[in-house]
């Protein structure tokens, strides 16, 4: 048996009376009531639930054992059956992205960056200080330009069909921050949670159309690679410091150092389709008072209730395991496996995820936050921002505590880019010079 959290963290649980209450919440669920019907709502969340019985048996047999784990000079060829399986859990590691020689001297060359300039950035959280709002070090522009992860995003972006023509695989190198964790320091700021917004999945008309199959009675038709009505989804509907107004059709971690689980790693839930579908479906069932909660023919259908469990319309979608309890989520939330420096690991957009509350190693967990982003309209305007930001000093526009960069100690800027004009391209800075 795999690796699994054995200690719950002190993660808060959500309930009605800790919920958003707005009239604006019983709208959107009536609407979508009124849309799709109440015999196909239920019928999908009878078989939701009983899918999910046979999910989490798997999930909590296996632990960490469910994440696959492939090489880099693998990756490209593998079978359409091996490449379906993937997609099916939404998540794996991929390992030797970079050789260790070169994973090491990025990570001695981050840490310089931050040292050289103490105090003159932000970080979080207050009382342990270890996620940098740093964003164009050397470090990372080298490594989300390198052409080993040039390829493998372009690969994960493909994997997304766009009926539309509209959006290319074409990697874009979304600028986000990285973390050096030093071990001893609890940190439970990051709890089960799933980005690219949250009420706006219920709310928007672009996610409805996406997750329609949901609504609709016929879950097992939904299609989490559909490019062609994603891309129009509005994630940043409601702003909030959380929401990224770029899709990521993989989020994902670029290991600079060795961190296994119980060493502030990063925790999966290794079933994408599944778990997002019961997401959607649960604000609509009310737990039986007494008996048995994980009979799903108990839950009673209303749409009269503000409650959406975990869902407040600035941050991340939420969870927890009273809220979502068909999930089992103390079994089925799993550490990925050990990642040594130039591993990575990937997980789809509407992947549940969150990171250890404590690390009992030895020494700094360091990881690159570096996702696949696919040249689509919304992600190229956004990425055209950021471009001009970049030659400009200015922080990324999802990312408000940034600094001027180009004022820093060590920073290199544009002489970072790897791969030629490539890089220059997933950069964005070919959408400024348009």
């Amino acid at each position: 048996m795999g690796a699994k959290v054995d200690d719950w963290p002190a993660w808060p649980e959500f309930t009605a009376e800790t919920g958003e209450k707005s009239d604006d919440l019983i709208d959107y669920k009536r609407a979508i009531a009124n849309r799709f019907g109440a015999e196909h709502i239920r019928n999908s969340w009878l078989e939701v639930c009983e899918q999910l019985k046979y999910i989490t048996d798997d999930i909590a047999s296996r632990g960490s054992a469910a994440i696959p784990e492939v090489q880099y000079d693998e990756f490209f060829t593998q079978s359409p059956e091996q490449r379906k399986k993937l997609m099916d859990i939404g998540c794996f590691a991929v390992r030797n992205v970079f050789d260790r020689e070169q994973a090491d001297a990025w990570f001695r060359d981050l840490k310089s960056y931050v040292e050289q300039n103490t105090g003159r950035y932000a970080c979080w959280p207050q009382e342990a200080p270890y996620i940098f709002s740093l964003y164009y070090s050397p470090t990372q522009v080298a490594a989300r330009t390198h052409p080993n992860q040039l390829k493998l995003s372009r690969e994960l972006n493909s994997w997304w069909h766009d009926d539309s023509g509209a959006s290319t695989p074409d990697p874009l190198s979304y600028a986000d921050g990285f973390r050096i964790r030093p071990p001893g320091k609890s940190f439970l700021g990051l709890g089960p949670h799933i980005d690219a917004g949250s009420l706006c999945r219920w709310a928007d008309a672009g996610y409805l159309g996406f997750y329609s199959a949901v609504f609709s009675g016929e879950p097992e038709k939904l299609d989490l690679f559909d490019l062609t009505i994603r891309q129009t989804a509005d994630q940043a509907m409601f702003p909030g410091s959380a929401q990224s107004r770029v899709l990521r059709s993989f989020q994902g971690w670029t290991a600079l150092s060795s961190a296994g689980p119980g060493e502030g790693s990063l925790l999966l839930y290794p079933n994408v389709k599944w778990v997002i579908a019961y997401v959607l479906l649960r604000p609509f069932f009310q737990a039986p008072l007494d008996g048995d909660m994980m009979d799903a023919t108990r839950w009673t259908f209303e749409v009269e209730s503000p409650w959406f469990p975990g869902t407040f319309k600035d941050d991340s979608q939420l969870l927890s395991p009273s809220s979502h309890p068909h999930l089992r989520m103390k079994e089925c939330l799993v550490p990925i496996p050990r990642m040594n420096p130039g591993d990575t690991v990937w997980w789809h957009a509407d992947m549940c995820h969150a990171v250890e509350a404590e690390h009992h190693g030895d020494h700094e967990a360091c990881v690159a936050y570096i996702a696949a982003t696919p040249s689509t309209k919304v992600n190229k305007n956004y990425m055209k921002q950021q471009a001009e930001g970049f030659l400009t000093g200015m922080a990324p526009l999802d990312f408000s505590r940034g600094v001027n960069e180009q004022a820093l100690e060590l920073y290199t800027g544009e002489a970072s880019i790897l791969s030629g004009e490539h890089g220059r391209q997933a950069m964005g800075l070919g959408l400024v010079a348009s």
